[in-house]
């Protein structure tokens, strides 16, 4: 079988495409066959950058994924051949608080991704995936859609009636304010494009705002908010933005912290004085994803797959992901 692999820290065009031996499932494994597998700005640092995160060579780039099993090892209880599957992000994480041992577990980083014809995954480290999605579709769910979930509902506690903000068009904002309004909650989202923002009030957004022409944006979410500030917001650009973030949200609510796509530095004194929950989100466990695919399937929400890739042509995706002018995700074809 064929498996793209990280061989040096030469960045994308240095990914190899080699033939491996299939592997086989061994106790309390399964056997899968990638059907596709998405694109994080993860995977793509983790290419560009290996040496500083510790990646030996050879390892097979990506954390998401999804196909069918088509095979299992001994003691195999929760999955059998045929059926639909995601892997988990991080392999040894089922519910409870995040450990060592479980970001020790994490694919595609500290163990092997799912970038390949096949994968053995733990039969704990997968779910059953939604029989309304695609795998193309439910291939964007281990990692973006997952912390969205995890922002809004686990750390957030997000209601009807609430408010959220989502700062631009990437994979986690866009499975988050799908989520928002599935619940009943009002979506802000900010972007550099109207015309992306024209396609995320297509999804529900509520109220949109160009941050390239309004650049005080924190002010214009307050005006929107009647100076209250937002209830949740998903911080994905990190200390180029969470001063204003900070300003945009209200008294008593929360900030969670999934990127750091921008450079910068914070005066701290404001989270203390609105009381502000400040929360590193890094994805989330099994128990959530089964908890979030349940509620997708309920609600036959589609997550937003920007543009396809074959494998031959995988490179491709993660240019596109470097060019930042998708909208959802990118998706790897296998």
């Amino acid at each position: 079988m064929r498996a793209y692999e990280i061989v040096s820290d030469g960045g994308v065009d240095a990914l190899a495409l080699n033939e491996r031996q299939s592997p086989e499932p061994g106790k309390g494994e399964i056997l899968v066959a990638v059907r596709a597998s998405s694109i994080n700005y993860r995977d793509l640092s983790t290419i560009e950058d290996p040496i500083p995160r510790g990646i030996t060579y050879p390892r097979i780039p990506n954390s998401d994924g999804a196909g069918e099993v088509i095979g299992v090892g001994a003691g195999v209880t929760r999955f059998m051949t045929g059926d639909r599957v995601a892997g988990c992000f991080f392999q040894n994480w089922c519910d409870g608080r995040i450990s060592t041992g479980a970001m020790a577990s994490a694919m595609g980083g500290a163990i092997d991704g799912i970038l390949a014809q096949r994968v053995v995954l733990s039969e704990a480290g997968a779910v059953h995936i939604p029989a309304h999605m695609s795998f193309e579709e439910a291939a964007t769910l281990p990692c973006a859609a997952l912390t969205a979930w995890n922002c809004l509902v686990e750390q957030g506690g997000l209601k009807a009636g609430n408010t959220a903000l989502f700062l631009g068009t990437g994979g986690a904002s866009i499975a988050g304010l799908q989520i928002a309004k599935m619940m009943g909650a009002r979506a802000i989202i900010t972007s550099s494009s109207d015309e992306k923002l024209e396609r995320a009030k297509g999804l529900g957004a509520d109220d949109l705002i160009n941050y390239h022409e309004t650049t005080d944006w924190e002010a214009r979410v307050l005006e929107l908010t009647n100076g209250a500030g937002v209830d949740v917001t998903i911080e994905t650009g990190g200390g180029g933005t969470l001063g204003k973030t900070i300003e945009a949200t209200r008294i008593g609510g929360t900030i969670s912290l999934i990127g750091v796509l921008t450079g910068g530095t914070i005066n701290p004194t404001t989270v203390m004085r609105k009381s502000i929950r400040l929360q590193g989100v890094y994805v989330g466990n099994r128990r959530m994803f089964e908890e979030m695919n349940a509620a997708f399937t309920l609600n036959q929400i589609h997550p937003v797959v920007d543009q396809v890739f074959d494998f031959e042509d995988a490179r491709s995706a993660y240019h596109a992901m470097r060019a930042a002018g998708h909208f959802g995700k990118l998706v790897v074809k296998v």
